[in-house]
């Protein structure tokens, strides 16, 4: 399907890589991107009040991510994703870019809960779904397929069909940060949506897995109440039981670490057997 040509009342259309339908960049809620939760009624927040409102009163992971997915609370966050959809990297420059904020994916009912950092500019800003799209996502869902917790190795884009069993991917930030780093307000905005997503999984997870440091700490702020003692330490597979939920540390599979070998697949293999065992 070729480009639609831009004109003064209507943005530049892109085939999406596997569907080919049209798409602006960012994509407008509604206009039946693959796997998009909300629609033109979804409301909006564009408040850090009304995120901690709309996520208290989320009573359904399908409407949580479809009010994460509208979200535009942080400015200079919705600016750059936008910026980003726009702009594009050479290689994908003629793909549509979703350009909104990533809700999390995965099994409603997960036994293992991931807890990442934010999504990559040309990664899930571009498809849509968390981890994907960018070498990290590779990594990470090779790991999950060799483990038997995702349908496939790839997770390509939001229409490949990819399912998941027993685990789900969260993120404590929804929006691609500029040089990947939000501000401490732009973090604490967000904190509300990963814990409505928490609260709603939470019966169900026995074991959270925090991919680097930061999200150990993340973690732990979303644990809190079950955190009786010193916060325990960060290491790659280190193991905290607060009050029956095991946290299991695991280096973040970034290009960096992965090219320097301080993170292996054996080692990320050794981090799913151990999640899969204390899930039981």
């Amino acid at each position: 399907m070729d480009p639609q040509p831009l004109t003064e009342a209507q943005p530049r259309l892109l085939p999406h890589p596997r569907t080919e339908e049209l798409f602006a960049s960012p994509v407008p809620p509604g206009a039946g991107w693959p796997g998009d939760p909300a629609d033109v009624t979804t409301p909006v927040t564009t408040t850090k009040a009304a995120v901690a409102r709309r996520a208290r009163k989320a009573s359904t992971l399908a409407e949580l991510d479809a009010e994460i997915s509208v979200c535009r609370a942080c400015p200079r966050l919705v600016a750059w994703r936008e910026q980003v959809a726009v702009d594009k990297r050479r290689a994908f420059a003629g793909q549509p870019y979703w350009g909104r904020p990533v809700p999390g994916w995965g099994d409603e009912h997960p036994g293992i809960f991931i807890v990442g950092l934010a999504p990559a500019a040309h990664g899930a800003n571009r498809t849509g779904r968390i981890f994907t799209g960018d070498r990290s996502g590779d990594q990470l869902f090779a790991a999950l397929h060799r483990a038997g917790l995702v349908s496939a190795p790839e997770s390509l884009d939001a229409a490949d069909g990819l399912t998941a069993t027993g685990v789900r991917i969260g993120s404590p930030v929804r929006c691609a940060p500029p040089a990947n780093a939000p501000t401490p307000d732009e973090r604490h905005t967000c904190d509300p949506w990963l814990a409505a997503e928490w609260r709603l999984i939470a019966d169900d997870v026995r074991v959270v897995i925090a991919l680097g440091g930061f999200a150990w700490q993340v973690a732990l702020h979303m644990l809190a109440d079950r955190l009786d003692g010193p916060k325990p330490k960060f290491g790659h597979g280190a193991v905290a039981d607060l009050d029956g939920v095991k946290l299991l540390g695991c280096y973040h599979p970034s290009q960096q670490n992965m090219f320097t070998g301080r993170l292996t697949p054996a080692m990320i293999d050794d981090v799913m057997a151990t999640a899969i065992t204390l899930a039981g």
